[in-house]
């Protein structure tokens, strides 16, 4: 699959005038880190990831408009590829990652995670190198009424480093709160990462889904699958202007999109913990949450 995917973009960047125009934007981008604690954030700014830092997701801004995954309102020049009944793959033209791609599925219909971890774990395990994530509708997608994944090459992918080597359920001191899963069980990955979502749509009494961003990669026959709960959609910054970033699942990974020039060069360490601090589940409610899953390990 990934040999085929890779023949896909060569066909698209000759065909696809708008995707080879984003990725001379993605060669382009200015890409800077920091260190914060033990860990380090690459912070990267593309201009063209404008429009969907800012994006308005509200039912009525989206119902205005229509849907741009589904597959009668694509660019003619745009391709799919096909990876199983339900899923298409497609190359992203405002990437953030080499090999950024957006996976749709073939019906419209809302972005939800219930029933569908499954299918992330399917793609994680058929995109040899790949990491795929998973936006909530509050957090991060800019299209919340048609269900979709992202995916993008490992090789700038920070938490992998981040937590090599750790079995804990959670990371410490690590800015974000996050739950860590490692399994090569498929069926008992689902169960726990289904069980972890309803404790927290408990928790935050958040249905018919809390709000998270996922991030799953397959390597030496295990997958690695980050939960992020989610206590709001955008920092404050972002609101009073002060600085435009909108956090998703890439950024909540470590590589951090800033797509102001002028916020690029101000942004700090210490204002990008403060953010993944804001938008990421509160302490208390985040142990809360974790004490349980530990009691049923």
């Amino acid at each position: 699959m990934t040999y085929n995917v890779e023949e896909l973009f060569q066909r698209q960047i000759h065909a696809w005038p708008q995707l080879a125009k984003g990725l001379e934007g993605l060669a382009q981008a200015k890409t800077r880190s920091v260190r914060i604690d033990w860990f380090d954030i690459f912070i990267r700014h593309i201009p063209h990831r404008m429009a969907s830092t800012t994006a308005p997701v509200d039912r009525e801004s989206v119902a205005k408009r229509p849907c741009f995954l589904c597959a009668g309102n694509l660019p003619p020049e745009e391709e799919g590829l096909q990876f199983d009944d339900n899923f298409t793959i497609y190359c992203n033209p405002f990437p953030i990652v080499d090999r950024h791609l957006t996976i749709a599925h073939r019906e419209h219909g809302s972005q939800r995670i219930a029933n569908q971890f499954g299918n992330m774990l399917d793609l994680a395990a058929g995109l040899e190198g790949y990491f795929i994530v998973y936006n909530g509708p509050e957090c991060g997608a800019s299209a919340p009424d048609h269900m979709h994944f992202q995916a993008g090459s490992r090789s700038l992918f920070p938490i992998e480093k981040d937590t090599a080597g750790m079995t804990r359920l959670t990371v410490p001191n690590y800015a974000r709160n996050v739950f860590l899963f490692r399994d090569r069980d498929r069926s008992a990955l689902i169960d726990r990462m289904d069980r972890a979502i309803d404790l927290l749509a408990e928790t935050t009494s958040k249905r018919p889904e809390p709000m998270v961003n996922i991030a799953v990669f397959h390597a030496r026959g295990e997958w690695v699958t980050y939960l992020f709960p989610r206590g709001k959609h955008r920092p404050q910054v972002f609101h009073t202007g002060e600085l435009t970033v909108s956090p998703a699942s890439i950024d909540l990974c470590g590589i951090f999109v800033v797509p102001k020039a002028e916020h690029f060069e101000r942004i700090t360490g210490d204002a990008i913990a403060a953010i993944f601090r804001e938008v990421t589940l509160s302490d208390d409610r985040f142990r809360e949450v974790a004490a349980k899953l530990e009691s049923e390990r």
